[in-house]
């Protein structure tokens, strides 16, 4: 009788722990590459980051890949921005149209450190050499209109991170769409980004020598070995969106973007962002990312650009500028400058 009592009050307090956990796994810190989820441009940041249902912008290749098929003629966008911690974020796209058969695009994405001191428990103070972080991902984009209503686009990319003399690498793929529909040209975009394989670290750093049995003389000294490092997945992402013109005239065009987004490291979040366009050259724009995310710190976004045909020519200039708030860990500017002929 006692060892029935017993068990029911251990199962009962397996199941009323259960039932009062209402912690939700997010399974945050699980990905490496963590670069890939920073916002590039500064007119999709400048929205909040709602960028998947955008057209006619060469950062569509970051965003969804489908946005690309747009594009008419040659295009060339880069941006050189600082970070959070003293970091450099950097970007360059660009895309050509293949008359008629498809817009192409090549961009990079590059983070990096500044250098530091090498510290070691011997020599807290540094060793007199320095060491930096670099990641980088190169892509190559490809995107076509299947319709007047309907696109299609793909990316292929590869990804580097490199610590000190360490280096992990991969390679990844996106694929995007965006449609059209007849209620007042209201878009749907959707994409999924960085489905790829799984990164680990390796170099000479892993490198090392050790005494096999340090109890007893005589045997091996040393012998050479090497540190077994994990692997580690990418940030997946799944993107859907909705944007759309509330006005659009040539005096004023009013656009509005909602991202819903389901990452494979974090909790469900919605981006959405507004951009208002007057006489197709000056644009101002405002957004809320990360609502709705676990623990988030970023705040409301904005941004402001210029698009200036250059006199006598056909090119036209373009000039964006964003802020971002991160709470606690200050403000993120952005500047993108990019030329389209």
């Amino acid at each position: 009788m006692i060892q029935r009592l017993l068990h029911i009050t251990f199962i009962s307090s397996i199941l009323f722990g259960q039932y009062g956990n209402n912690q939700i796994i997010t399974k945050s810190g699980t990905t490496v590459a963590q670069f890939l989820k920073i916002g590039v441009d500064a007119r999709s940041t400048g929205m909040g980051n709602a960028g998947v249902g955008l057209t006619s912008n060469l950062s569509s290749m970051f965003w969804n890949p489908a946005g690309l098929a747009s594009i008419q003629g040659i295009g060339i966008q880069f941006g050189n921005h600082d970070w959070l911690a003293t970091m450099k974020h950097q970007h360059i796209f660009t895309g050509i149209s293949l008359q008629g058969a498809g817009v192409l695009g090549f961009g990079v994405i590059s983070l990096s450190s500044p250098e530091d001191l090498v510290r070691t428990v011997v020599k807290p103070e540094g060793t007199g050499e320095k060491f930096s972080t670099n990641d980088l991902a190169v892509n190559l984009s490809y995107a076509r209109s299947l319709t007047d209503k309907f696109s299609l686009g793909g990316t292929i990319k590869y990804i580097q991170q490199n610590i000190w003399h360490a280096t992990a690498s991969t390679f990844a793929g996106d694929i995007g769409a965006l449609f059209t529909t007849p209620f007042k040209g209201v878009r749907l975009g959707a994409s999924i980004s960085n489905y790829g394989g799984k990164m680990k670290l390796e170099g000479r750093d892993q490198k090392i020598s050790v005494d096999p049995d340090p109890g007893n003389e005589g045997n091996v000294e040393f012998i050479n070995a090497n540190l077994e490092t994990e692997s580690f997945p990418i940030p997946l992402f799944l993107r859907v969106g909705i944007s759309g013109e509330f006005i659009n005239s040539n005096s004023l065009k009013l656009t509005y973007g909602f991202d819903a987004l389901h990452p494979n490291d974090n909790s469900e979040y919605v981006n959405m962002g507004m951009e208002a366009v007057f006489n197709n050259l000056v644009s101002v724009r405002t957004g809320i990312p990360s609502l709705f995310k676990e623990e988030s710190i970023e705040g409301p976004t904005f941004g402001v650009g210029l698009d200036y045909r250059i006199w006598r020519t056909a090119t036209i200039l373009k000039l964006d500028y964003s802020i971002s708030d991160f709470g606690p860990l200050g403000s993120v500017e952005r500047l993108s400058i990019g030329f389209n002929f």
